[in-house]
Formats: C-alpha cells, sequence, structure tokens
C-alpha cells in the first residue's frame, strides 16, 4: 500500500514541479509495449515522463536511471526501486558502450515498457547529443516494440547540473509518432534517424 500510495504522491508532486503540459503528436497512451526514448537533461527526466503517463501505462513502465545517482542513499534506493520500479544501470558501462543489453531485455520481459535516454549522460538542454548504441541494439533484440520518441522542453533549469532542489518552472513534454528499426537498416543511421525524431518534436 505504501509504494503504491508514493507512486501517486510522487507523480503529483513531479507534475507540480514541472508544471508539465503533454503533447502525444500522431500517437496515444498505452498499456503495449514500447521504449520511450527522450533527451536528457536532468534527473529529474525520467521521473517527469513516467508521472506524465496515465496511471494504468505508468504501472508498466520502468525508467533506466543512472545507477550513482539514484541508488546513492536509502531514500533513492527505496524510491527507485520501490516506487519508480526502476532499471538501474551503471552509467560507466553507457561511457565504454558496453550497455547491458540482455540486464535490460530480462526486465522488460513481455509485460513492461521502458524510458530511456540514448544520450547516455545528461547535456546542458541546448542541443540533443548523439546517441549511443543501446537503442539500436533493443531494436534489433526486440523488434516488436514500439519506439516512442520524447521530448523534453526546458527540464534543465528545473534542476540544474550541480543542483539538488528543483525550482517549479513550466515544461512541456511531446510525445511522437512510433518508429521501428527497418530492415536491413545499418545502426548509425537508425541512431540518426531516431535522434532526429526527438529533435523534430522540439519545433512542433
Amino acid at each position: 500500500m505504501i509504494p503504491h500510495f508514493l507512486r501517486i504522491l510522487l507523480a503529483q508532486i513531479a507534475q507540480l514541479l514541472s508544471g508539465a503540459s503533454v503533447r502525444w503528436v500522431d500517437c496515444q497512451p498505452d498499456t503495449c509495449q514500447r521504449i520511450y526514448f527522450a533527451n536528457h537533461t536532468s534527473h529529474l527526466d525520467a521521473v517527469v515522463i513516467w508521472s506524465s503517463l496515465p496511471i494504468a501505462v505508468r504501472a508498466v513502465t520502468r525508467p533506466v536511471a543512472a545507477k550513482d545517482y539514484w541508488a546513492a542513499g536509502p531514500i533513492r534506493r527505496y524510491l527507485s526501486e520501490k516506487v519508480f520500479n526502476a532499471l538501474l544501470i551503471d552509467r560507466q558501462d553507457i561511457k565504454v558502450h558496453q550497455t547491458p543489453i540482455q540486464e535490460i531485455l530480462n526486465a522488460v520481459g513481455d509485460r513492461y515498457s521502458l524510458i530511456l535516454f540514448p544520450e547516455g549522460g545528461r547535456s546542458s538542454g541546448e542541443e540533443v547529443g548523439e546517441f549511443k548504441s543501446g537503442l539500436y541494439h533493443l531494436a534489433r533484440r526486440r523488434p516488436d516494440l514500439e519506439l516512442i520518441p520524447v521530448y523534453l522542453d526546458n527540464m534543465n533549469r528545473i534542476l540544474p547540473r550541480g543542483e539538488f532542489l528543483p525550482v517549479p518552472l513550466l515544461t512541456r513534454i511531446t510525445f511522437g509518432p512510433p518508429m521501428w528499426l527497418e530492415q536491413g537498416e545499418h545502426k548509425q543511421a537508425f541512431l540518426e534517424r531516431a535522434r532526429a525524431a526527438v529533435v523534430r518534436l522540439r519545433d512542433l
């Protein structure tokens, strides 16, 4: 009961802090298995996307989050494991292109969707960085999953780098149309197309 209550409470707090307006462009919320992939500028990005989903979708969606941040201390660890049901990943693995694909696939199973950030780390918010290869390998191993691009606007100002307390501001979350890895598509071409799908949402 406590984790369920905290999920509702923290989703409301995240919505209040971010002032998020949510748009679905050629896409609708659904409990089908998906990978939501977004630009990344704040430690709160995963929480804000998660909280913007309808309750039924939220219940089957797991954020992929940085282990060094979300496992730092008992409170963050409890929230990440018991409330957000997050999949904690070592960022050092991502930096050396060793994303634990099998671990992620095991966590997805035949039920869960994911929220992940293909840049592999937070950017300044001015530009969307190049995507690491993890999204490609997940799409290749699980071609049945819908890939949903997401653009987060203004999150870098709500919890800037080096800050611990969020500043309430308005942000916008835009979910775009689903995409898939095309037959015979090479890794770099796919990653550039996926990044372009996120950037395109910025200007809508």
